[in-house]
């Protein structure tokens, strides 16, 4: 039977941790007809108030709808949840955090069973979500056709970034992205550390440490460029040799502020093991060839 568009694509969703839960409100209060299911029922309460239908078992929530989106703890979760499953003829979307292995993995997986795949990585926390204004977003990947197919329904709770065909590059991209953010993290922790001991407000510092940040940010344009031309020499305002020399500043300076230097060490020894490898007329991007292995 052809669906009426005028109808709301109905929902399963597996897992109702607080990503799931939020997710399962905003499909809710955006009409879709919702069946939810969860390992501890109790936290299915709430939501079965609210007119979602809950399944007594993973099984029977796959069997309810087509679109079956999965939202658990870990890839072995996936596994173990739709264990006796009959995912054939289902849409499987797996906002599961993995890495890009286990999506690949899968994918394979769940298309032996008789399922279309697209991995998903969740840009945004719970709070984010069924808010557009904030900016959440989930990153796809996996079969370009299904995601079309379902794009509207996705885009519901937060927005959708396709970004291929490969089913691992979802999480891929989600790791890499998180993975700059605790770069960042790591970075602002030391600097609190550093005024931690003056008579210096954090709260007054903050805004200060936020805004060199987002000026610095648009700097990852210019190592995308010299990563794709290959010239490390293009466009660099300060040189490796530059910033090599003034490592013992920031050495000297944190241990005068009685603060360890680990989380900038390792980034230091790297820069000077690019500098005696390379050109000292070039920026930093030559240290990212050295993490490759």
């Amino acid at each position: 039977m052809t669906q009426n568009p005028s109808e709301k694509t109905p929902v399963t969703l597996l897992g109702l941790g607080a990503m799931g839960t939020a997710l399962a409100r905003a499909w809710q209060a955006a009409g879709h007809p919702l069946t939810v299911w969860n390992r501890t029922p109790a936290r299915s309460a709430v939501l079965a108030a609210e007119g979602a239908r809950v399944a007594d078992s993973a099984a029977e929530a796959v069997a309810a709808n087509t679109l079956v989106v999965v939202c658990l703890l870990d890839d072995a979760s996936v596994e173990k949840a739709l264990a006796d499953a009959d995912l054939t003829g289902r849409d499987l979307v797996n906002l599961t955090t993995s890495t890009p292995a286990q999506a690949r993995a899968r994918a394979e997986w769940a298309e032996a069973r008789g399922a279309r795949y697209l991995d998903g990585g969740i840009m945004a926390v719970p709070p984010m979500v069924g808010v557009p204004e904030a900016g959440g977003y989930v990153f796809y990947s996996g079969s370009r056709q299904l995601f079309e197919q379902h794009r509207a329904t996705l885009a519901v709770p937060v927005g959708t970034t396709y970004v291929g065909e490969d089913a691992g590059f979802a999480a891929l991209h989600d790791v890499a992205l998180l993975s700059a953010m605790y770069g960042m993290f790591a970075g602002a922790a030391h600097a609190f550390a550093l005024i931690r001991k003056e008579d210096i407000d954090p709260t007054t510092f903050a805004p200060l440490l936020a805004d060199w940040l987002v000026a610095m940010a648009p700097s990852v344009h210019g190592t995308a460029e010299q990563l794709r031309g290959g010239d490390r020499t293009r466009d660099v305002d300060s040189s490796l040799a530059m910033q090599v020399a003034g490592i013992p500043t920031f050495l000297t300076t944190a241990e005068q502020q009685g603060v360890s230097a680990e989380l900038l060490s390792p980034y230091f020894a790297l820069m000077r093991r690019s500098l005696a490898e390379g050109d000292g007329e070039e920026g930093p991007t030559g240290m990212i060839d050295l993490l490759v292995r």
